[in-house]
């Protein structure tokens, strides 16, 4: 999988504050199937990414579990957003590998994305997943890494 995002670019002067949250949840409504999925992005900036989800039925597995695709999902894009922050708009996953830690329970996931160090030209991104439950409680339930190419000239 990969998506892109908005960001800076090498040399460019990126768009800051509700600009660039603005630029990028653009840029995430334009992604077909994170529109069917719900997804929503709450913070776009070059310490890191934030995309959430709403649990709902038809996302579950057969146990009751929100299902891992939708983990992978989110983990996937938030560390491509994460990524583009400081790459810029032109970025592509290059790979990234997530490991669950318990089944996935709870109201709404939230996939936390950062940058912990990059080139020009590549970013090396974790991302928690973590799960909040009705009382506001949450639980991580899954971790990913992952490396996020710039594409652009």
């Amino acid at each position: 999988m990969s998506s892109e995002s908005p960001g800076a670019g090498p040399g460019a002067v990126p768009p800051s504050g509700a600009d660039a949250l603005a630029l990028a949840a653009s840029v995430l409504d334009a992604q077909p199937f994170s529109r069917l999925l719900g997804a929503r992005i709450t913070r776009f900036d070059p310490g890191g990414a934030v995309l959430e989800l709403d649990v709902r039925d038809d996302l579950l597995q057969q146990n009751g579990f929100l299902h891992g695709g939708v983990l992978s999902y989110a983990a996937d894009n938030a560390l491509t957003f994460a990524g583009g922050a400081v790459l810029g708009p032109s970025v592509l996953t290059g790979g990234y590998g997530i490991e669950y830690l318990r089944p996935a329970r709870g109201v709404r996931l939230s996939a936390r994305a950062h940058v912990v160090e990059h080139t020009r030209r590549r970013a090396l991104c974790r991302c928690d997943l973590v799960m909040a439950d009705a009382a506001g409680g949450e639980t991580t339930v899954a971790a990913a890494q992952g490396v996020i190419a710039f594409t652009g000239p």
